[in-house]
């Protein structure tokens, strides 16, 4: 199965800014799609990543395609578009807790369209087999996905999982790579000095030793 993984190359994960550096957030969204990618690819998926400029690194299992227009059309243009052709996945390159378990199960959920939701009713992963249906990411794309489909008559499924509804956009989603995330993403966190914090009664991050987000 194709898969789309979108990627923000210019300037990542910016509500991040709090505790990260620009060079910090590039290194920490790099890591998090290589996670996406392996797992992808350890799923049975073809990535390609679509991103908004060139790459500096090398992704060996994915291809890259540059597309600086905004992630609806960019998307559109690679969604299936006569009945019969090959199912296309988008999968987003801030999943750093996808394994490609959970990948596989996305992928070979029945239905037309299949949607893993994020939280705030966000669209964090998709599979699309009908040919009419096309994306709208902004504010609660879930709602207007779920509707988009009906409209189509196009068959929905919906992909209730942890791990594929865990975006990482926040500073306080930073616990949950390091409790939960598998590879480049958690280690990145670690090398930059973060680890988990539970002072309080709470498991949350705090970073030690010289670190500096400045």
């Amino acid at each position: 199965m194709r898969v789309l993984v979108p990627f923000a190359a210019d300037e990542p994960k910016t509500r991040l800014e709090g505790v990260l550096s620009p060079a910090e957030r590039t290194a920490f969204a790099r890591a998090m799609l290589c996670d996406v990618v392996a797992a992808t690819d350890a799923a049975g998926g073809e990535p390609t990543v679509l991103s908004t400029a060139p790459l500096e690194f090398e992704l060996p299992r994915a291809t890259v395609v540059v597309d600086d227009r905004p992630l609806t059309p960019a998307v559109d243009a690679r969604l299936p578009t006569a009945p019969g052709d090959e199912p296309v996945a988008v999968v987003m390159a801030d999943l750093a807790l996808a394994t490609p378990d959970v990948l596989a199960e996305l992928f070979d959920t029945a239905g037309d369209v299949a949607i893993a939701p994020g939280r705030g009713a966000g669209t964090n992963a998709l599979v699309v087999r009908h040919s009419e249906f096309r994306v709208d990411y902004h504010g609660g794309s879930f709602l207007d996905h779920r509707e988009i489909a009906a409209e189509i008559g196009a068959e929905l499924a919906v992909v209730d999982s942890f791990r594929l509804a865990t975006d990482i956009d926040e500073p306080a989603d930073l616990v949950e790579v390091l409790v939960h995330g598998t590879d480049r993403a958690p280690a990145t966190l670690r090398e930059l000095g973060f680890e988990l914090d539970a002072d309080d009664g709470r498991v949350g991050v705090a970073r030690v030793g010289n670190a500096s987000s400045g």
